[in-house]
């Protein structure tokens, strides 16, 4: 399955899950699309539960099937949790830490910021969205573009950083300070799910 490009509200809707993190997708309007929104629908098995928790996080961090998975496989051979080591993983991505800093208000935006080689991690210009971060890394947008306009009202609509991130304002750069806790991360995921959905 390729990454999905379509409306993005709609998808929310249809798992019944913010992907974009703001509410905004599914507050106006809570029923899934189509005519039948407003009916109850059908009971989901225990299959259909665990491939549901899967896309919500899929469609949250915007990844292809293939790109997923391989997460997935690489999470498992890390030493701790395996679904709390992919939620490390996928916060770790580039485009996510762009999101995360500020300098874009979604992932969809970040992931443009650094295919368009706006970004820079520790001096050096990457241009892959999915780049695996470390903490410590400095991620900044290049000198030569800190007066981008998007750039700038999406930092002016920043309220609250996560803590694994710090930011300077003068020199316009983030830091990832740490991998995040569990704790910190979206608490309407169940990841055990998407690790039963893998291993079944």
């Amino acid at each position: 399955m390729s990454k999905y490009t379509g409306p993005r509200y709609r998808k929310s809707r249809r798992l019944g899950f913010s992907t974009l993190e703001t509410g905004k997708d599914i507050a106006k309007k809570p029923t899934i699309p189509g005519m039948h929104g407003g009916k109850k629908g059908k009971k989901l098995s225990n299959y259909g539960i665990q491939l549901q928790e899967k896309q919500k996080v899929r469609f949250m961090y915007g990844l292809s099937e293939k790109q997923f998975k391989r997460t997935f496989v690489e999470a498992g051979k890390m030493k701790g949790v395996h679904g709390e080591d992919l939620l490390k993983l996928l916060e770790s991505r580039l485009d996510n830490m762009v999101y995360r800093i500020g300098f874009a208000t979604t992932r969809k935006g970040a992931r443009q910021l650094v295919n368009h080689g706006h970004i820079t991690v520790n001096g050096t210009k990457v241009n892959i969205p999915s780049y695996s971060c470390k903490p410590g890394d400095v991620i900044a947008v290049k000198e030569s573009d800190r007066e981008l306009v998007i750039v700038k009202s999406s930092l002016e609509a920043m309220h609250r950083r996560c803590e694994f991130v710090t930011y300077d304002e003068n020199k316009m750069a983030g830091t990832y300070v740490r991998y995040p806790e569990r704790s910190e991360l979206n608490a309407d995921i169940n990841e055990s799910l998407i690790v039963e959905f893998y291993n079944r």
